[in-house]
């Protein structure tokens, strides 16, 4: 199995800073059933480009105990798929952690990248290959390769030759690839359990909840093992992905067996009603799916997104069918931004939590002191109900990158903070199914200028 990535970002060299791995060394990493190497085939200034190299010993597949794969003749050591996976993760583990101590001003940077798998396991073909790959960005090549060239009329065999191209960042590269290899490969060399689907879930996180494939990508990672599955899909939905035709509840208080997601935006969408808003900010919206929620109100004249993530930006306009009213705009909710200021209502859905607590202070004042809107909407977990997720291990918090997770007395205590700093009343609602000893999964608070109410 061979895989390379290029890049033609200069210096090229950096991209041994970012991989921890020197291009004038080269590697070797014990595997459970082979040897991973990695080296350089080129690296200038100009171009730089590394290969992992797999090999795999058919007698040690046979020993390792895999399920479905203990023939000694198969696939497994030609075809790029879940080992070529496992061999990323043991060869860049610290680079799909998204760390460089030496040049950390590179993490962020997108490099130009090309990506070359020449045989990689494809169960449905190429068509399928373009639809994981293309909604990250990527400019997919995939021919088929045949069966036999000497007998055409054989047909193709699922392995195509895979060439990837598009400017990323290096970790979502590498993240993509760990996710989707074995996705398309579909047949797993090992036992599948939760641990799997938390590395999935952290593997993806910041791109597969927004995926259109979610659903499959998550069903072939997790070999279709439905609990483990439904596990992985509700810990995606709080991540307030949901399918674009699916309508939100207008009511404050949903009572029917919906996905928690859209409960979610049904009473954020009704509360903006109710306030009369007509000019709505989405503060840390993502990949836009509130936004497209919110595009089908024409009572809102003006929508605009913002988010601190380049990449979600991108995906939320790829998303977005009409962007007539909508505008996206980049920026850290932490920092404040006078051109925010002016607007009837502004929403943060599920944001507070990923934001630092000893940086609170700072969003409130950009948000609650500058932009200054007439509404404010803000929705978070409640942490006392998450005894109620069959999966959530406890004091597991929902989401990977989740800083804390408050109470309810906990988020009460910050919104009344608040509202008496900034000059707002604000009342308490509950969103979802509540429990009488834990309340609802998730709460909100709507927050109103008591200097418009005296207006």
């Amino acid at each position: 199995m061979l895989l390379t990535m290029t890049t033609t970002r200069n210096p090229a060299t950096d991209l041994g800073f970012l991989l921890h791995k020197h291009p004038e060394k080269a590697q070797s990493f014990t595997l459970s059933a082979g040897t991973a190497h990695v080296f350089y085939p080129e690296a200038s200034d100009e171009r730089c480009a590394v290969a992992l190299l797999v090999e795999l010993d058919p007698v040690e597949l046979v020993r390792g105990g895999g399920t479905s794969l203990t023939q000694y003749v198969n696939d497994r050591p030609y075809a790029g798929g879940s080992y070529l996976a496992v061999a990323l993760r043991a060869v860049f583990t610290t680079a799909l952690s998204g760390r460089c101590a030496n040049r950390p001003e590179l993490v962020d940077e997108p490099f130009p990248l090309e990506i070359r798998v020449p045989s990689l396991t494809a169960r449905g073909g190429a068509e399928v290959v373009h639809k994981l790959f293309e909604p990250l960005g990527w400019h997919v090549e995939a021919k088929a390769i045949s069966l036999d060239p000497e007998f055409p009329h054989w047909g193709d065999s699922r392995y195509v030759d895979l060439r990837l191209t598009g400017t990323q960042r290096v970790v979502d590269a590498l993240r993509h690839l760990y996710v989707l290899l074995p996705a398309l490969d579909g047949d797993k060399h090992y036992w599948i359990g939760q641990d799997e689907a938390d590395k999935l879930l952290r593997a993806g996180e910041g791109w597969l909840a927004e995926h259109p494939e979610r659903d499959l990508i998550t069903n072939r990672y997790l070999e279709r093992r439905r609990p483990i599955v439904s596990y992985a899909l509700a810990r995606l939905a709080e991540a307030d992905d949901v399918p674009a035709e699916a309508e939100a509840r207008v009511t404050e208080l949903p009572d029917r067996p919906e996905p928690l997601a859209v409960q979610r935006q049904g009473s954020v969408l009704a509360a903006l009603r109710a306030a009369g808003a007509r000019r709505v900010l989405d503060l840390g919206c993502g990949g836009g799916a509130l936004l497209r929620v919110l595009q089908k109100e024409p009572s809102f004249t003006e929508i605009v997104g913002v988010d601190v993530s380049a990449s979600a930006l991108d995906i939320a306009e790829k998303r977005l069918k009409d962007k007539t009213r909508i505008t996206l705009k980049q920026s850290a909710l932490t920092y404040a931004d006078p051109s925010l200021a002016g607007y009837d209502a502004a929403v943060l859905m599920e944001v507070i939590e990923h934001v630092d607590e000893e940086r609170l202070p700072a969003l409130e004042h950009a948000v609650f002191g500058v932009a200054a809107p007439r509404t404010v909407l803000v929705t978070t977990p409640n942490a006392e109900y998450n005894r109620h997720f069959e999966f959530l291990e406890e004091g597991r918090f929902r989401h990977a990158d989740h800083r804390f997770e408050w109470t309810r007395e906990q988020f009460r205590s910050w919104a009344d903070g608040v509202a008496a700093r900034q000059g707002y009343d604000v009342r308490h609602l509950p969103v979802g199914q509540e429990s009488q000893e834990s309340g609802p999964p998730t709460q909100m608070a709507v927050f109103t200028s008591r200097k418009e109410a005296v207006a």
